[in-house]
């Protein structure tokens, strides 16, 4: 490998095993980034993941990767995939011959490629350099966390610890993940003046404030780790125009709108922005976007937005109540802290619905996951994983975890998936060969080490039909089971139809064409609910369509009635 030191620069790695090719593409992007960036070169698959083990291990950044297609022993498909686990912020790009286009295509389902180019791109002034302007321009956008900034220290098989590092995954912190009882481990353990042994896990070694080293957290919450991770937490103004709660789709679609429309905006979220979208391994339908994107790409890419255009976002604050008094609403959090604003949005979303049955709770975080558990995927390969569900959501999950499990059984409570899964998933799962789908069945109940290790080693599955259980070996099972509504905090406030969800607009219960209790002339606008001012977007409002399109959608003519509303108020 041609390696160029020039300490503090990023990276941009170029893998092709044609020397001549590897050279001058290694020139071309010298030529254009030699003084912002550290080139580097490798001929093969294997040289390159040496390369990056070296640069994680060194703490070094690595902007991109670029790779050949056809390459022996391991094509670029298979390098990015796992140059992805040492460095999952870098922009990938694949480069093909014009043959190989259509191979190269169907690749982009099987890792989250960001971009693939054509060789030979002469001119590179037109047909290199701006694509990856604008790749590289996106990753300096990310705030610069090197990857051995956080450590997190716990146990394999702790859900405290599985929550941790999932929180840290979802909201795009990178992290090293150790092992407690390894060397380095205790070590760093020892150096913080903590042990194994005594110390509650997980523990996790966050960036300090200034030069006396490391913070050390021992099992903090989420916003104890937001804080110390660089996450924002508290607002910064005293009063807004417009507060929406929860960061999926359609919070991150009425951020954008309302912050670029002028309206000082604050966006909340418990968990991580992108809900339960940012998780989905692959979105294929959303528009404009034909060869798909992950949750966590679309995500990111709004997250930007949002920052682009001024609105704040406010990371780990769980809310629990929603006042109103005047012109003013006041949200309430879990601390007792609160933000107000003109007008509030409720973009909740929904959270999955939990099995239920001796040892499925037990064992939650230890083996049964609810949702993507992005941070779990690189456990199970070589692995037989399960997952439960018949939605899109479950069948993007089995697709890619099927890239590397041994095998993938889906588990559907129904007689088919068709009904509830679209079509195009339906034959991607069909056309793959590790991947099973058991039809007319449920988890029962879960069993795990008899030793006390803690960690799930079965699940007992009941036929529908027959009613006969049979007990099978699993250490990881990834549940999608349908949506609840996170409304149960208001309770009271505002009208909710049977299940949970917020009914708006034509929906609502009227008397004399108005809610109960409303005091204005006019009727409710349609997004607007029981409430004056307060509305609701995205799967929490009753009736909605279940889509990531129908979400942002829905963000954005909320932004639409806030104005309508601020200017009669």
């Amino acid at each position: 490998m041609d390696e160029r030191r020039a300490s503090g620069r990023p990276v941009l790695l170029t893998v092709d095993d044609d020397p001549a090719v590897s050279r001058a593409v290694a020139r071309d992007l010298r030529r254009r980034y030699g003084q912002e960036y550290r080139v580097l070169r490798a001929e093969s698959g294997a040289d390159a993941l040496t390369a990056l083990r070296e640069l994680a291990l060194r703490g070094e950044p690595v902007a991109a990767v670029l790779a050949d297609y056809r390459m022996p022993q391991m094509d670029g498909v298979e390098l990015l995939e796992q140059a992805m686990d040492l460095f999952p912020t870098a922009r990938r790009v694949l480069l093909t011959a014009y043959a190989d286009t259509s191979a190269a295509i169907r690749a982009i389902n099987d890792v989250d490629l960001d971009h693939y180019l054509l060789k030979p791109w002469n001119p590179p002034e037109e047909k290199l350099y701006p694509v990856l302007d604008t790749l590289l321009e996106s990753w300096r956008a990310i705030p610069a966390r090197p990857a051995d900034e956080v450590a997190v220290i716990g146990d394999r098989w702790s859900a405290r610890s599985f929550a941790v590092r999932d929180f840290l995954a979802r909201n795009e912190v990178p992290y090293r993940w150790l092992l407690a009882g390894q060397p380095e481990a205790d070590r760093l353990l020892s150096a913080s003046g903590h042990d194994a042994a005594t110390t509650r896990l997980p523990v996790v070694l966050a960036p300090g404030p200034g030069p006396g080293g490391p913070q050390v957290l021992v099992d903090p919450d989420d916003t104890a780790l937001a804080d110390h991770v660089g996450l924002s937490t508290r607002p910064q103004r005293e009063f807004y125009d417009l507060a929406i709660v929860g960061g999926g789709p359609a919070g991150l679609g009425a951020a954008v709108y309302g912050a670029s429309e002028g309206l000082r905006t604050v966006l909340v979220e418990e968990h991580a922005t992108g809900g339960q979208a940012g998780q989905s391994s692959r979105i294929e339908n959303y528009l404009g976007f034909p060869d798909g994107l992950s949750g966590a790409q679309l995500a990111d890419r709004a997250r930007r937005q949002v920052a682009k255009f001024g609105a704040e976002t406010l990371a780990a604050r769980s809310v629990t109540g929603l006042e109103s008094a005047g012109g003013a609403h006041v949200v309430r959090f879990a601390d007792g802290s609160s933000v107000a604003a003109h007008t509030v949005l409720l973009a909740t979303g929904v959270s999955y619905r939990t099995l239920e049955g001796p040892g499925l709770e037990e064992f939650t975080g230890r083996g049964i996951y609810y949702g993507a558990a992005l941070s779990e995927v690189g456990a199970c390969a070589d692995e037989d994983v399960f997952v439960v569900g018949a939605a899109n959501s479950a069948g993007q999950s089995a697709v890619n975890l099927a890239r590397s499990a041994r095998s993938v059984t889906l588990l559907v409570r129904g007689p088919s998936i068709e009904a509830s899964m679209s079509a195009y998933l339906v034959e991607q799962i069909r056309a793959l060969g590790n991947v099973a789908v058991r039809t007319c069945t449920e988890v029962v109940s879960a069993r795990g080490d008899e030793d006390g290790e803690g960690r799930l080693r079965s699940i007992v599955l009941r036929d529908r039909q027959s009613g006969q259980d049979h007990e099978v070996p699993a250490t990881h099972v990834f549940v999608f089971i349908g949506a609840a509504p996170r409304t149960a905090w208001l309770e009271g406030t505002l009208q909710r139809d049977a299940h949970g969800f917020v009914v708006a607009g034509p929906d609502l219960h009227l008397e004399d064409g108005r809610p109960p209790g409303w005091a204005l002339e006019r009727a409710p606008y349609h997004l607007e609910t029981s409430v004056p001012g307060v509305f609701v977007a995205g799967d929490a409002r009753a009736d909605s369509v279940k889509r990531v399109a129908s979400a942002v959608g829905e963000g954005a003519m909320a932004v639409m009635l806030v104005h309508r509303y601020l200017a009669q108020s």
